[in-house]
């Protein structure tokens, strides 16, 4: 059915006016989802450090690879023999850096959660978030590139530092409920 070109235009007025609707409610779901800027700053630098454990898994696997060290044989099997089902330094570094990940990205991802709760101040937060994100991230590659000492011990300290700063404000935010 042929409509005037006024209402063509009116419907086409709605329908932008229905998308600009619909990028609000995204806009306003995706914020009450995250709750606030801080959590939504935690979640980024998290979602940050959860990707780099993903990637020091795959350079270990690859490492795997390249120096045929399986840690199991049916791997080794497909990968030209049992002989191949051993250790290897290399690898076992990979594995140490990812397995330290782990042992400090978890306890963070924990504290950082619960520390945005308490409210901080966003610079505050962010400062915390980044400190931790980028001592981990020196601490891998200082442990992947087995680079000098003390630059793995120093990067591991600065991560620390937010960590528990973050523990100590927890810990008066919630004293009076204990």
């Amino acid at each position: 059915m042929l409509q005037s070109p006024a209402v063509e235009r009116e419907r086409e007025r709605e329908r932008e006016g229905g998308n600009e609707r619909t990028n609000e409610r995204t806009n306003k779901q995706t914020t009450n989802m995250l709750g606030s800027p801080v959590f939504s700053c935690f979640v980024f630098y998290s979602t940050l450090l959860v990707l780099k454990m993903y990637i020091i898994a795959i350079i270990t696997g690859q490492v795997r690879l390249r120096k045929k060290a399986f840690a199991n044989v049916e791997d080794a099997m497909r990968h030209g023999g049992e002989q191949f089902c051993r250790e290897d330094p290399y690898v076992a570094r990979c594995r140490r850096a990812h397995l330290n990940d782990l042992e400090n990205i978890l306890p963070f991802l924990f504290l950082g959660a619960i520390y945005s709760l308490t409210e901080p101040s966003l610079a505050i937060a962010r400062g915390h978030f980044l400190i931790f994100f980028l001592g981990r991230l020196v601490h891998s590659v200082a442990y992947l590139f087995a680079l000098k000492a003390p630059t793995r011990s120093l990067a591991y300290i600065v991560a620390q530092v937010p960590c528990v700063s973050m523990v100590v404000q927890i810990l008066i935010a919630v004293a009076s409920y204990a």
